[in-house]
């Protein structure tokens, strides 16, 4: 099934909301998540254990679905980017990008000549197995891949402006507990310090016409950031949203019954 691109995504005014996988690849996600709406997948490899195998897998089942699809690999080297992109991922997050000589240096290995120094394989996942001419590919691969900027340092806030401004990253991301920890405030989203390095990043993004996302657990946070200039919302994930709505049910089964044994009709 074709679906829109990341990059249309992303060149898109207004709310763009998706939301994670981080430990559920069953066949079915890619459909599962389709009925719900979302306009793009975060597909987690830092912190959800997921390896290269299990990515290239659930990239298929997102296809099928027709959801754009960012992945986040566990590390910045050239072997965890190229690979990641090989299997089929459209767009990256890379962790902890501290400076535009950094971002340069990843879009280096993301980008195949002219524009960066990409290993060169075709006819394979992520350009659907097809055939084609040579630089066509090359050109069509280097316009579809997207970079999306993880800002989750000080040294990261502190260099925000020329990381926005670099030709070649698309979004600016926050990634906030890690963020707080490298402020020295773990957790504390309301310090004065928080606060304002995410009004240094809301600044960049805006002087620089980059879409700026986050992940939120709750839809009034959600809202509360979109107000405040965030226009990419990843709402909770997959463990965390069947925990809600399990709860919830349970909660409301276990008050109804105890509300029957008071004297209430069996």
């Amino acid at each position: 099934m074709a679906g829109e691109t990341l990059q249309a995504v992303f060149r898109r005014r207004g709310a763009k909301l998706g939301t994670m996988v981080i430990e559920f690849d069953t066949p079915g996600i890619g459909h599962i998540l389709k009925a719900c709406g979302p306009d793009f997948v975060f597909l987690d490899m830092e912190h959800s254990g997921f390896g290269i195998e299990t990515v290239k897998r659930t990239l298929r089942y997102l296809e099928a679905a027709g959801l754009p699809t960012i992945v986040r690999p566990p590390g910045k080297d050239y072997s965890q980017i190229a690979t990641a992109l090989d299997v089929g991922a459209e767009g990256l997050m890379l962790p902890m990008l501290s400076s535009a000589a950094e971002a340069k240096r990843i879009l280096g290995f993301m980008k195949y000549v002219p524009q960066g120094g990409r290993g060169v394989a075709l006819g394979v996942a992520h350009d659907r197995y097809t055939a084609g001419p040579v630089m066509a590919k090359l050109t069509a691969a280097n316009r579809r891949t997207t970079f999306v900027a993880l800002i989750e340092t000080a040294e990261g806030v502190a260099n925000i402006d020329e990381i926005a401004a670099t030709r070649g990253v698309d979004v600016l991301w926050i990634g906030h507990f890690d963020l707080s920890c490298s402020l020295g405030i773990p957790g504390e989203f309301e310090h004065p310090d928080f606060r304002r390095a995410i009004a240094a990043v809301l600044a960049a993004a805006k002087r620089h016409g980059k879409p700026l996302g986050r992940m939120v657990q709750n839809v009034k946070d959600g809202l509360a950031y979109q107000r405040m200039g965030f226009d990419t919302i990843c709402y909770s994930g997959d463990v965390w949203l069947l925990q809600a709505a399990l709860r919830e049910g349970l909660d409301g089964l276990r008050a109804g019954t105890r509300g029957r044994g008071r004297g209430g009709k069996r």
